[in-house]
């Protein structure tokens, strides 16, 4: 697998997400939602786009430009994690079947993760499945969730517990998208970011290290450059394994952790991409502690995490307690024994059940007594 120069200009890249009838190309470039042609994969004569009320006002009618030729429908959501539930994803349902969408329809998320995942899963129900596409236009969802063919809504038990595994049709990433974007949410996309260098890829960690000052302040090259790393990097991984059968769960990395922090706030405190930069040092901790790690690789972590703004301690309002009482409920979790994705070294992941539990009783006492 390969990163290959297509498109409107030197600057466009096209990667591939090999998955036999169902592969389908990433595009990444500056001017994307504008001159990606979108309609080529809008097979039918109508579509449907999802977007929020942040994103819709910057960028609905360039999309909607390349698609005169089509009945468009749309929905605009709220923004933000606390609305990716039934309640949320039944209104794009709705409007499916009140303007008589049918089979041959397309759904196009156009948002950041939430927009994605909401409307990935509406489209793998509608109908038993219609065609999407996904335009992330957060960095976040641009390196991650719009990758990979996840798609769910949160519970108010636990997070992404209702879902499917269903692939898009493309992914278009503009670049241009990142200049709207808050500092903040810009920060939680490195979490993303970072983990790959952590589960599979050491070099790109040392490019991360030696190029903070560049990405802060958002240089282009240095964007485009770790957007591409990354998707391909998840690109190779989806690949092997679309539905989560063994390698892919290294890109959860964090994650049981994250999750259980976004649950217990009701998806309405840190933002994915910080419960997930959390995560990935109690992970890096439970891995020093289990002498897979030195304590020379977790400050190397940490001091990355934190030179991208994200938080390195748990909300303090949490207790181990209330860790232990929602990792339990995680996904990864079979026949009552939970797996974690830890480090075997900087650029090697490991998903395991043979960890102590009185170690991650410890590291969890340790993070929350910080």
């Amino acid at each position: 697998m390969s990163i290959a120069d297509q498109g409107v200009s030197n600057q466009t890249k096209s990667i591939r997400v090999d998955l036999g009838e169902r592969s389908y190309p990433i595009t990444i470039g500056s001017g994307q939602i504008s001159h990606a042609d979108i309609g080529q994969y809008v097979q039918g004569k109508k579509a449907l786009v999802v977007s929020n009320e942040t994103i819709a006002p910057l960028y609905l009618q360039s999309v909607l430009a390349q698609l005169k030729d089509k009945q468009v429908d749309q929905v605009i959501l709220k923004d933000g994690e606390q609305y990716k539930n039934l309640d949320n994803l039944n209104l794009i349902l709705t409007q499916l079947i009140e303007q008589q969408h049918d089979r041959k329809t397309t759904l196009i998320a156009l948002g950041g993760g939430v927009v994605g995942d909401m409307t990935g899963f509406a489209a793998a129900s509608y109908q038993r499945g219609v065609p999407f596409i996904q335009i992330p236009t957060t960095l976040l969802a641009q390196v991650d969730s719009s990758v990979g063919g996840k798609t769910a809504v949160n519970h108010a038990l636990g997070k992404n517990m209702i879902g499917a595994f269903y692939q898009p049709q493309a992914v278009i990433i503009d670049t241009d998208t990142l200049a709207t974007l808050p500092d903040r949410e810009f920060c939680a996309g490195m979490a993303e970011v970072i983990k790959y260098g952590l589960i599979s890829d050491y070099d790109f960690f040392q490019w991360l290290e030696a190029n903070v000052e560049a990405l802060m302040q958002r240089d282009p090259d240095a964007l485009r450059y770790a957007i591409e790393h990354s998707c391909l990097n998840k690109a190779k991984v989806v690949s092997a394994d679309e539905t989560e059968q063994g390698v892919r769960a290294i890109l959860n990395l964090g994650h049981t952790f994250g999750h259980a922090i976004e649950t217990f706030q009701h998806y309405t405190g840190l933002l994915h991409g910080e419960a997930v930069a959390v995560g990935m040092l109690m992970a890096a901790d439970l891995s020093l502690l289990s002498g897979a790690l030195s304590a020379s690789d977790v400050g190397r972590i940490k001091d990355l995490i934190a030179a991208f703004c994200l938080p390195v301690e748990p909300p303090s309002e949490m207790q181990a307690d209330d860790f232990m009482a929602l990792m339990v409920r995680d996904k990864k979790v079979l026949d009552g024994q939970l797996r974690l994705v830890l480090l075997e070294s900087i650029g090697t992941a490991v998903v395991t059940a043979d960890f102590s539990l009185q170690g991650l009783e410890k590291i969890l006492t340790k993070a929350c007594h910080r």
